[in-house]
């Protein structure tokens, strides 16, 4: 994996279930890992291995969901050579921000305000 999460970066995402109340467009995302046509945002993790969050594969925005992830899984995975990678710059923002989460829910655009 390139660029893997600093332990700080994963301490400061909120345990699994602690934002269970927090309606879906709301939810912060707090990691963006990528690879090709797929994009996997973090909004909780288990402090080891499980992620829960949203996933794109292969750019198909209609069989798009959230669910869990593995962060093993994603470690592991090489394609020609090719790994994940986590965008080292990524500032938490809620769901309904980011254009490929609101495309694939069918969520309008937010208010600015």
């Amino acid at each position: 994996m390139w660029n893997t999460p600093t332990k700080e970066q994963l301490d400061r995402i909120p345990r699994l279930y602690e934002t269970e109340n927090v309606p879906t467009e709301e939810k912060l995302i707090h990691l963006h890992f990528f690879i090709g046509g797929c994009d996997w945002y973090v909004s909780e993790y288990d402090g080891d291995d499980l992620f829960f969050g949203f996933a794109i594969l292969n750019s198909d925005y209609e069989m798009a969901e959230w669910g869990y992830i593995s962060f093993a899984e994603m470690k592991s995975i090489s394609v020609h050579g090719l790994e994940i990678d986590c965008e080292t710059d990524w500032t938490p923002k809620k769901a309904n921000e980011i254009e490929n989460i609101r495309i694939a829910q069918g969520w309008k655009q937010p208010v600015q305000g």
